[in-house]
């Protein structure tokens, strides 16, 4: 059997959470802040930016 599973972020995007939801797997997801939408990018708008970037120190 399937185990659940809890996932905690400090920001999402609709995109990703209706992703999460369509996995069909069993999630509860804890968010901080849910940002408008991804730019064609997939960059969180209105302003994280490329998270990668931001979490190795790349300049912004």
């Amino acid at each position: 059997a399937q185990q659940p599973i809890t996932v905690v972020v400090a920001l999402a995007a609709p995109e990703g959470i209706a992703a999460v939801e369509a996995a069909g797997i069993d999630i509860t997801l804890y968010t901080a802040a849910v940002d408008d939408h991804l730019n064609d990018n997939a960059y969180i708008v209105p302003g994280l930016g490329d998270a990668g970037d931001r979490q190795f120190g790349a300049p912004a």
